[in-house]
């Protein structure tokens, strides 16, 4: 399981939002806690933004790992060469 990406147990905090009127009457009508429907969306689209975030991040590293390959050679190959060569001096 991951970790929250927040504090679920932190303070609530008064924040001031606009909405359509008549979207929130109905919804103000209809018994819906719009606090916590509005809360549930930023967590959602905080979520999505971090992955975004570490999708990102994942391609940039994996970019890097592949440059390093294509002038290096690929690490793995490196070591199993040296280990090889090592079978000979024992």
């Amino acid at each position: 399981m991951r970790a929250p990406s927040y504090d679920r147990f932190a303070k609530k905090q008064t924040v001031s939002l606009t909405v359509n009127s008549d979207l929130y009457a109905k919804v103000r009508r209809a018994g819906i806690n719009a606090s916590q429907i509005a809360e549930e969306a930023l967590a959602g689209a905080l979520d999505r933004a971090l992955a975004a975030t570490m999708k990102a991040e994942v391609r940039q590293d994996l970019d890097a790992y592949n440059a390093y390959v294509a002038e290096h050679g690929s690490p793995a190959d490196l070591v199993r060469q040296h280990y090889e060569a090592d079978d000979d001096a024992v």
